[in-house]
This record gives C-alpha cells, sequence and structure tokens, in this order.
C-alpha cells in the first residue's frame, strides 16, 4: 500500500500546489512510489516524442550530502524532503530515436510503416539543427515534465518546491554524469510539508492575454 492517499480532486491538485522549504523528515518515499511518480510524470508530452528529461532522485543520506554544497540556498529542502529530483536535458536524445518508434509497433500504437516514414524524417530535420537549438528544444520538454512531475507529486499527496538557484555547472559530474551530455534543468524537493507554505497572487487573465 502506497503511503500517501492520491487527490482525486483534479482543482485540488492544482489550487492546492504550494512551494514548500520546510517538509517533515519523518515522511519518507519509498522507491517503488517514487518510481510511479516518475512514470505517470514521464506521460508528459515532448517534441517527436523524444522525451528527453533524465531523473536523478537523490533520497539517501550520501546523496544529500552531495548536494548539500551545490544548494547552498536551499538547505531546508535538501534536508528535510523525502528527495530531490535533479531533472536534467539529455543531449544525446536522439539516440532513442528508433528504440521509441520500435517499441510504438510493438505495442500496437503505430502501424510500421509509418514509424518507417517518420523516423528518417524526424532524424533528418534535427540533424539539421545547432546544438543551441536542439538543446531549447528539450529544455522545453523537460521544463513539460518537470510541471507534470509537481502535479503528479500533488496527485500522490505529496508537496514540492521547484529549486533553479543551485552550481549547475557541478551538478552532472558530482552525481557521476557526463556535463556535456546532461544539462541540468532544475531541481525538485518532494516529501510532506511540515507547514501549510504560503498562497501566491498570480496576475489576471485580463493581464497575460490578448484576444485575436
Amino acid at each position: 500500500m502506497m503511503q500517501q492517499t492520491k487527490i482525486n480532486n483534479f482543482n485540488e491538485i492544482i489550487t492546492g500546489r504550494r512551494s514548500i522549504r520546510n517538509y517533515d523528515p519523518s515522511v519518507k518515499i519509498s522507491r517503488e512510489e517514487m518510481k510511479e511518480i516518475l512514470t505517470e510524470a514521464s506521460l508528459a508530452p515532448s517534441s517527436v516524442n523524444l522525451q528527453p528529461w533524465r531523473f536523478v532522485v537523490i533520497d539517501t543520506p550520501e546523496g544529500k550530502e552531495t548536494l548539500a554544497p551545490l544548494a547552498k540556498f536551499n538547505q531546508r529542502q535538501v534536508e528535510t524532503s523525502s528527495a530531490v529530483i535533479a531533472v536534467f536535458a539529455d543531449n544525446n536524445s536522439l539516440d532513442y530515436l528508433e528504440k521509441i518508434y520500435d517499441k510504438a509497433v510493438d505495442e500496437g500504437h503505430m502501424p510500421q510503416e509509418v514509424r518507417n516514414q517518420q523516423v528518417p524524417a524526424i532524424r533528418g530535420l534535427l540533424e539539421q539543427m545547432t546544438p543551441e537549438q536542439f538543446k531549447d528544444m528539450n529544455l522545453i520538454d523537460a521544463g513539460l515534465v518537470s510541471m507534470q512531475l509537481m502535479l503528479v507529486a500533488r496527485a500522490h499527496g505529496y508537496d514540492t518546491n521547484p529549486i533553479g538557484g543551485y552550481e549547475k555547472a557541478e551538478i552532472a559530474e558530482a552525481f557521476g554524469l557526463d556535463k556535456e551530455r546532461y544539462f541540468p534543468v532544475m531541481l525538485l524537493s518532494i516529501g510532506k510539508a511540515a507547514d501549510a507554505g504560503y498562497q501566491s497572487v498570480r496576475l489576471s487573465v485580463e493581464e497575460t492575454t490578448e484576444w485575436r
């Protein structure tokens, strides 16, 4: 049985989310449930379904000790959260193109002839991109999965906080990743809030939207 009961009210998932900086350190998320959370988050859309996001789940004392000096201004989140998830964009995501589309055929989601048409067309298109264009595309997709991850965590009864202020130039190598291949996107702390957090205000739709 999962530790937390999923929240079924979609409105509560959206409006009840808070950026939490202080968690109940006694609450742990099992790796089984974390895998479920990441699986559900990974249903997020991505450009030509390349799914360029990669995760490092930092949930051990040793992992948090490694992370702490890289997230100096977020010590409470690192110390008290059940885990901190480092989200990366994989600059080699194109290497997975055939595997993804072959799996779509094997599972009956795509005819073989469609796969045979799309794979070379997609590869040809993406190989014409500059490295910067390809990175920008992957960053958008990694942002999509990050937001979905926060909402999925909320549906599981947990709270999150996105963290952008950390030592991005060092984090890949700190956790044994190739820094040329894996580009850091954000950290997401996850756990059970120790307090209610603060509700923040939003600009109105009238201020952010134009109708044409």
